[in-house]
């Protein structure tokens, strides 16, 4: 597997990366050592974890696989914060204080005395940025992290975050939705991470698993679609705009006998700016559909095809 620069760091990452949202709760300690197996043997380095998931689950449930399935040094360990649970419910919290502590709490889970990249989940309006990108500065300075960066921030503050951290220790990632059923971030936060050096994951790169094709005649009882949790998810994409791009996907994906997910990750993966993308299967099966894209190349005209049925609108200011 192709490793790049995540953005104009030194860090180098797996073009395709292991996301763990479904661990320890769709996906059993089985399935979960398979997939890290296979993953490092066709050459994955990136996982992509968080606090948030599970409830820290997954972070349990991968930490208890290092060493014994994979050396730690062997992975390049993602994970985030800035979610927390307080009963019931979900809560947004990019206070300097919840950052660390979780950082703190994912060290633990993870065995592990720091992690390669540590990203703010989502943006908390009531924490000024300064005081979230004072955690991130903590938190390379320490020794926790290598390399921080954003998950799921605008464009603005991105590039705010980033001067923040311009000398030390910059930004190194963002970490958005991106597919072809969700292009959205080429509008302003694609052009600013390249602008500030930092490398773009992109997760959901599958559209969430409607790019397979799987949606298109029915809602197989065993899908996401069909999970209590996972439904709601899902729904977004299940659409008539969504089903004319995934139409065109089985299309040009029949026309070279290949499978719609590896024709959505190989246009997804030579995009500008994106070192990886986050691919997340419940089953070790389902990431060897996703493995099998790597020797993909895509023709010209195809991609530009791809490109033109699913361009995102671009209006003031973005074009002006």
């Amino acid at each position: 597997m192709e490793h790049r620069h995540l953005g104009r760091t030194g860090l180098r990452v797996s073009r395709l990366g292991l996301g763990t949202m479904t661990w320890s709760r769709d996906t059993d300690e089985h399935e979960a050592t398979e997939q890290l197996r296979d993953f490092v043997d066709a050459g994955g380095t990136l996982v992509d974890t968080s606090a948030s998931y599970a409830d820290g689950g997954a972070e349990e449930l991968l930490g208890s696989l290092l060493g014994d399935v994979v050396e730690r040094d062997e992975l390049v360990l993602c994970t985030k914060a800035g979610v927390r649970r307080t009963g019931e419910r979900a809560v947004v919290d990019g206070s300097r204080g919840a950052l660390m502590a979780s950082l703190d709490a994912s060290l633990r889970r993870l065995g592990t005395d720091h992690v390669d990249l540590f990203l703010v989940q989502t943006p908390d309006p009531r924490t000024p940025l300064e005081e979230t990108a004072s955690a991130l500065r903590l938190a390379v300075s320490s020794g926790r992290a290598r390399y921080v960066g954003l998950a799921n921030h605008a464009g603005w503050q991105v590039a705010r975050v980033a001067s923040l951290l311009e000398h030390d220790p910059g930004l190194a990632a963002v970490e958005a939705e991106y597919s072809l059923l969700q292009r959205g971030v080429e509008r302003e936060v694609v052009p600013a991470a390249q602008a500030l050096g930092a490398g773009i994951l992109a997760w959901s790169p599958l559209g969430r698993g409607v790019l397979t094709g799987k949606y298109r005649r029915t809602i197989p009882a065993d899908s996401r679609a069909a999970s209590p949790h996972l439904a709601g998810f899902v729904e977004p994409y299940l659409g008539a705009d969504s089903a004319a791009v995934v139409d065109a996907l089985a299309t040009a994906a029949h026309g070279l006998d290949r499978a719609p997910l590896e024709v959505a990750l190989e246009w997804l993966t030579w995009r500008p700016g994106v070192a990886a993308a986050i691919v997340g299967a419940r089953t070790a099966d389902q990431l060897r559909g996703s493995l099998q894209a790597l020797d993909l190349d895509l023709p010209p005209e195809l991609r530009g095809a791809l490109d033109d049925i699913t361009a995102p609108v671009l209006g003031y200011p973005e074009r002006f």
